[in-house]
């Protein structure tokens, strides 16, 4: 039988949706332990079907899935396996999102718009859900939009310690691609020596969807290697953009670094050409082999969520693993 039991019989066990094998493996090879045999498959109407193939009456159960494209069927399949998991008798549900979906509709732009991060939190919750676990919410306040625990995940200290392996870190400026990330520039900035900040400028129509324009660079970059930071890259225009306005501005070079790569068409061509030293992702997402480029790194985040699920599991601290800012 798959899962960690403790000495006190309680009994991990890790399940996965279909949308990230590779990461799902990788997270179960992390913790020591296999993922519970699974059968999903679509019905020819597009409706999707879920069952566990072994008992997980009282387990600590730990629901993986990567919302990538197309993203409502991976959540409609996460879930209908919360669902699944609260008939079948789990004692404790996780949520495992570590791309959260619709996270940057989080507040009302203009009137008549849904709030669509809190309503996905209500759905887990509604279907199950006693825990969620996210990395780098694109917002933090999406973490008082689920009624439970939330345990918000930092990608942070695996891409700033690959960083430092990347840069002098005496002549490095970290940029925010707008203002309002400009607390996460800082404690980057912190990471990798306490060098100076700059943001780029950008100007931002809400009814166009994917696009802005990067007017100019604010802050310290003239021959500087300048390292710009984000959470996410879906289409890539934003980067590219801002990563040419650096340069524009006298960088040495430019290296950008963010969690998730959602990477949506035409961003692999945009990234490849737009002067960037390296791209560094996590694989919180899956990529496809035509998303891949000559400037591409991507890190593992597997043992980053191991270790979270471990800290649960455990009733330990996952505050702790992120010097607690967590």
């Amino acid at each position: 039988m798959t899962g960690i039991t403790s000495r006190g019989e309680k009994r991990l066990v890790l399940v996965s949706g279909r949308a990230h094998p590779a990461l799902a493996n990788a997270v179960a090879r992390e913790l020591g332990t296999e993922l519970v045999p699974t059968t999903a498959y679509d019905f020819a109407n597009g409706e999707i079907y879920v069952r566990f193939e072994e008992s997980v009456r009282g387990s600590d159960a730990f629901v993986l899935q990567s919302h990538t494209a197309p993203i409502n069927q991976w959540l409609m399949e996460q879930l209908l396996m919360v669902d699944a998991l609260k008939r079948a008798s789990a004692k404790r549900i996780t949520v495992i999102a570590p791309f959260y979906p619709y996270a940057r509709q989080d507040k009302k732009h203009k009137g008549r718009e849904p709030i669509s991060a809190r309503f996905i939190a209500d759905m887990f919750r509604t279907a199950g859900a006693d825990r969620l676990m996210s990395v780098d919410l694109h917002a933090a306040q999406v973490q008082g939009f689920f009624d439970g625990p939330v345990d918000h995940l930092w990608a942070m200290p695996i891409l700033t310690d690959y960083v430092r392996s990347r840069v002098d870190t005496s002549n490095v400026t970290v940029v925010s691609p707008d203002a309002g990330r400009i607390r996460v520039a800082e404690k980057w900035a912190e990471k990798l020596g306490g060098g100076p900040l700059a943001f780029v400028h950008k100007t931002r129509d809400i009814t166009r969807p994917n696009q802005s324009v990067a007017n100019r660079v604010v802050g310290e970059v003239e021959g500087r290697t300048c390292v710009l930071v984000d959470d996410l890259i879906d289409t890539g225009g934003t980067i590219a953009e801002a990563v040419k306005v650096v340069k524009q501005a006298g960088a040495r070079d430019v290296i950008v670094a963010a969690t998730h790569g959602v990477l949506s068409d035409p961003a692999a061509q945009r990234l490849s050409e737009c002067g960037a030293r390296e791209v560094i992702i996590t694989d919180t997402l899956p990529l496809d082999a035509s998303k891949h480029f000559p400037q591409l790194t991507v890190l593992p985040i597997a043992p980053l969520l191991a270790r979270a699920i471990r800290a649960v599991f455990d009733d330990g601290s996952v505050t702790s693993l992120f010097d607690g800012n967590a």
